[in-house]
This record gives structure tokens, sequence and C-alpha cells, in this order.
């Protein structure tokens, strides 16, 4: 099997109710697909999770089917690091250069797509401007996603104790699980923009709202509330969980505006809504030709496509937006001859944003204020965005001498 490719297994989020039972499974393999079908239907409602909980259990039983030759109710410690083994460096057959749909529909049925690949090779977007190639030779997994895969494999062993299906759990019997990543002394680096680089950004989207209203009023605001409000690109998005709409802000007794959103995990929670934020949603408003603040029975879409009727629901096109807007600082830094700054915002992604600000306000704010705003599930998340101390011992050390 390692010359050839397995097919998919487990659909979408949203078609995983009636994903199509694989064809050419033993009896004992079926048992296995029905308790990993059970585990991920546990994770309905996240995309995000329910995505990256897939990408492991599928990876994991294509191996313990097609090249361990097991089951899992028969997998060891030892089938586990050599899954990591496998992992780490996979088949050429297994690997893709890119990420189409695991399933398409045939003839009105939907079947495994022969395109998709159980590893992909990814480059970063820095590189991928710069026009390197992808090639199969360079697959290679990082340190963080091998403890992700870990960690994830665990909870689905767990799933599997709890269902009485195994009688233990290898990934917790795994020694020395630090051979396969480094542990870091302090807090992993927080991706963000420097304060240049998002005065640029800034800049950028209100030349782009000046010149072309119609088609950037929505990019400034976009930007707005991603920032100012920490928003990820799925509470900005229309989904089956979540329909973001202008009522979502309001006011309470007290005069104070609020917005209300559902974050990861179906977790909602209000953000208080800043004055800057106040003033950005009343310039988004008037260009709709709606009143400055909207009313409790103000359902209208947040952020509306700019063709057809709802809001804006492909993230793809959120990430093209801010994108957009990323290139176009990118070009004006170099152009000022801010080599350096240009070179970092090649790699920005939109979650960056979110970084960013909880990064700035996490310098003037309570932590805990922060936390709340951002819902983040405890304060040490928090923590990892507060970098004083890094630059305090980074003072301290500059003017070391070598003689």
């Amino acid at each position: 099997m390692r010359s050839k490719s397995p097919q998919a297994l487990f659909d979408t989020m949203e078609g995983i109710e009636i994903n199509p039972d694989p064809e050419g499974l033993s009896d004992d393999q079926t048992k296995d697909y029905q308790q990993a079908l059970g585990f991920l239907r546990c994770y309905i409602g996240s995309k995000g999770t329910f995505n990256s909980y897939r990408r492991e259990v599928e990876r994991l039983l294509q191996y313990c089917w097609y090249i361990a030759g097991t089951t899992l109710p028969q997998v060891k410690r030892v089938n586990i690091e050599e899954f990591i083994s496998f992992s780490i460096s996979p088949p050429k057959a297994w690997i893709g250069l890119s990420k189409p749909p695991r399933f398409i529909n045939t003839e009105g049925v939907r079947v495994p797509n022969p395109k998709w690949r159980p590893y992909v090779v990814t480059v970063s977007k820095s590189a991928r401007k710069r026009g390197k190639k992808l090639k199969k030779e360079k697959y290679a997994i990082s340190e963080g996603s091998i403890k992700e895969m870990l960690a994830i494999l665990s909870s689905f062993f767990n799933f599997m104790l709890q269902e009485e299906y195994l009688l233990s759990n290898p990934i917790a019997l795994l020694r020395q699980k630090s051979k396969y990543y480094s542990k870091r002394q302090g807090p992993a680096k927080i991706l963000r923009l420097s304060n240049k680089q998002w005065g640029t950004v800034m800049d950028v989207a209100y030349e782009l709202a000046e010149d072309d209203p119609d088609k950037h009023e929505r990019t400034l605001f976009i930007l707005s509330v991603i920032y100012l409000m920490y928003l990820r690109i799925s509470e900005v998005c229309v989904s089956d969980r979540w329909a973001p709409s202008m009522n979502h802000f309001s006011r309470d007794h007290d005069g104070l505006w609020w917005f209300n959103t559902v974050g990861k995990g179906n977790k909602a929670r209000d953000i208080p809504v800043s004055d800057d934020m106040l003033k950005a949603l009343k310039r988004w408003r008037k260009h709709l030709g709606l009143t400055a603040l909207p009313s409790q029975t103000d359902d209208s879409p947040l952020i509306p496509k700019l063709r057809g009727k709802g809001g804006i629901s492909d993230p793809s096109n959120v990430r093209d937006i801010v994108q957009n807007c990323f290139d176009l600082a990118e070009k004006k830094l170099r152009d000022s001859g801010l080599t350096v700054e240009a070179d970092l915002l090649m790699d920005a992604t939109v979650h960056w944003l979110r970084h960013t600000a909880i990064s700035e306000d996490v310098k003037t704010r309570p932590r805990e204020h922060v936390r709340d705003d951002a819902g983040h599930g405890s304060s040490a998340t928090t923590d990892g965005y507060i970098d004083v101390e890094l630059k305090e011992r980074h003072r301290s050390a500059k003017k070391k001498k070598i003689v």
C-alpha cells in the first residue's frame, strides 16, 4: 500500500451524518471506522476542531490498516512510535502538493476524491511569493504538529476506552514523548505585526476605501472588527452555527455598547465596544445607507456579500481581502526603503491581526479583561502575549562584550 495512496474516509463536518461507508473494509476495520465516526461526531459544531481531529484520526486508521496491518484494539506503544516515524517521512504516494476536497459528487453520489492525499507539502507565504516550487521530497512535519497529533490521538484513545472498545491508551504509555519535539522554555513567540507594518496596512485600507468605497469600505470594516475586537475569521463569517448580524451590537442600561459573538467550542462572549470600534461601525453603516447605530431588531448581515444576499460566508474571501492589504502594504514599505519590514510582512496571515491587537492591549489593560474579550480558556494563554520581560531580557543582554 506504500506505493498507492489510500482513499479519504470522512467527509466534511456538514456531511458526516451521511458519510458513505468506505468500501472493502473487513469486519474489524468497520468496527474501527464506526468508533472513529462516533468520536468525530462529538466535535460537530466547531469546524476547525473537527477538521484537525478528522485529519489525525484518518491518518492513524489508514496507517493501521494499510501499513501496520492491524486494527485499533491491537495498537501498542511501539505501533504509535512507528506511526510517528511514518508521519515524519511518509511515502511519496501518500503526499500531495495541494488540498483538494476529500469527497466529490459523481452522478449524484458522494465518492472519495482520487486526487486527495493524507499528507500535504506546504511552504511559507514568502517562499511561495519568491517562486519556490512544491516538491514531495520537501515534505516536513513540525514539532508543533507532532505534539498536536499526539494530543488528539490521546483523546481518541480515551474515547474508545470509555466506549470499552480498548483496554488501554497506548499514547499514555509512550515514553519520552519529548524525543519527538523539544520542550520550550517560556512562551512561544507570538506572530504579530509591528506598529509600522500595522500602520501601513491601515493606511492602505483607508486609501482603498476612499478610491473605491463600494468595494473597500467593507475591507476597512473587516480589518477594524478583527483588530479592535480580536475576532477570528470564524466569528466574522456566516456558518451553520453562527451568523453575525448588526443587532449583535447592543447597548446596555448604562449606555455601554457590547458585541456578542460565538467563538471556539461554541462559547458565546460579550466584547466591550471601544470608541474607535463604534466610530468604525457608524462609518460602515452610513456607507450601507443605515442608521448610525443598530437597533435590537436590525438583523441585517454584519458584513454583507458584495454580490448576492446574506453575509459573507467563505473564510477564503476574508483571507483574500486582508491579503490584498498585506500585499499593498508590503509594496509601500519596500518602496519606502523599509525592506526588513516588508520581508517580514510577507508571511503574515489574517490571524496575525488578532495576535497583534491582543499583544498591544495586554501591555496596558488588565490581562483578565483581555483574556475574556479574546475568549481565551485561561490566563496562561493570554500570558503568552506579554513580551515585556522578553524586551527587558534582551535589553540587559544587548551590551554584553566579547572582551
